[in-house]
C-alpha cells in the first residue's frame, strides 16, 4: 500500500478479510462485494434492516437511503466506533452474532454479506435470523463459493474461515434452519472483467495474488498497469443470475422465513 492509500486506510485495521472503500489495491474486492449489495437492495426498500456483520460499514450505507431504518451489527470495537463516525445515519451496535439483540419477529430483513464462512455456529446463528424476523421477512446472504474459493478440499485455506460452502450446502442450511429458498444465484465476472482476465494470463484475481502473496503487509510493489486496471474496476463490472453456479465465485441467496 503506498501512502497515499495508506492515508485513506487509517480508519480501521486491514487484515485482508475486511476491504473498505477508497484503496486503490483493495477496489476489485471492495467492488465485488459492492456489487452484491447493489444486487440486493430492492429487497431493503421501505424495510427494518439488520445487517449482521457490517465491517467497515459502506453496505449499510449504502441501505440506509432505501430502507426505513438500519441497525448494523459487528464484534469488532474499532470497526462499530468506525461506523458509528462513517455513517450516522445508520445505528450501529458492538455485539456477538451468536445473539443478536433486538426481540423476536420484529426485523423485515437480514443482511449478512460474506460473514457466514467467519462463524463457527453457522446453524445456530441462522436460527437467530430465524427468530429475529417478521413472518414472510427475508435473509440476504452471500458467502464465496467453496468450489471456487477453496477447490479439492473441505478445509478452508484462510485462516480466518471456519466453513465455507458449495451452493448445495448453502441450499441445505439454510432449509434446515427453517427457511425458503426464494433465490440462489451466483456472483461472476462480466465481459468487461473477462476481458481483464484475458489480458492478464487468465485471471485478474491470480494476478493480483501474485503481487501480494509471500510480501509483507503494505510492501508490495504493484505494476503501475495492474493497479490502474484493478483501480477501475466498479460494480457493473460483476454480474449476478443463476446460471452455471458452481462457477461462481460467490453465492447470493435471499431466504424467507415462513
Amino acid at each position: 500500500m503506498n501512502a497515499k492509500t495508506a492515508g485513506r486506510g487509517a480508519a480501521l485495521h486491514l487484515t485482508g478479510e475486511r476491504t473498505v472503500p477508497g484503496i486503490a489495491e483493495e477496489n476489485y474486492w471492495f467492488r465485488r462485494h459492492e456489487a452484491a449489495y447493489v444486487e440486493l437492495l430492492p429487497y431493503c426498500a421501505g424495510a427494518t434492516v439488520l445487517e449482521a456483520g457490517c465491517g467497515e460499514g459502506y453496505g449499510a450505507g449504502l441501505i440506509a437511503p432505501v430502507a426505513e431504518r438500519v441497525l448494523a451489527l459487528d464484534y469488532d470495537e474499532p470497526a462499530t466506533a468506525h461506523v458509528a463516525r462513517r455513517y450516522p445515519e445508520v445505528a450501529v451496535a458492538r455485539t456477538n452474532l451468536a445473539y443478536l439483540p433486538v426481540r423476536s419477529s420484529t426485523v423485515d430483513v437480514v443482511a449478512n454479506f460474506q460473514v457466514i464462512e467467519h462463524l463457527w455456529d453457522q446453524a445456530g446463528f441462522l436460527a437467530e435470523c430465524h427468530r429475529v424476523l417478521k413472518p414472510g421477512g427475508k435473509l440476504l446472504v452471500t458467502t464465496p463459493n467453496r468450489i471456487t474459493f477453496t477447490p479439492d478440499s473441505d478445509t478452508p485455506l484462510n485462516p480466518y474461515h471456519t466453513r465455507e460452502l458449495s451452493p448445495a450446502e448453502l441450499d441445505e442450511l439454510l432449509r434446515a434452519a427453517g427457511f425458503t429458498v426464494e433465490r440462489l444465484h451466483g456472483l461472476h465476472h462480466a465481459p468487461s472483467l473477462t476481458e481483464l482476465d484475458n489480458r492478464y494470463g487468465g485471471s485478474i484475481i491470480d494476478a493480483q495474488l501474485d503481487v501480494v502473496m509471500g510480501e509483507l503487509p503494505g510492501q508490495a510493489v504493484w505494476p503501475e498497469a495492474l493497479l490502474a486496471d484493478v483501480e477501475a474496476i466498479q460494480a457493473a463490472d460483476f454480474a449476478v443470475h443463476g446460471e452455471d453456479l458452481d462457477a461462481s465465485l460467490d453465492l447470493i441467496a435471499v431466504a424467507v422465513r415462513a
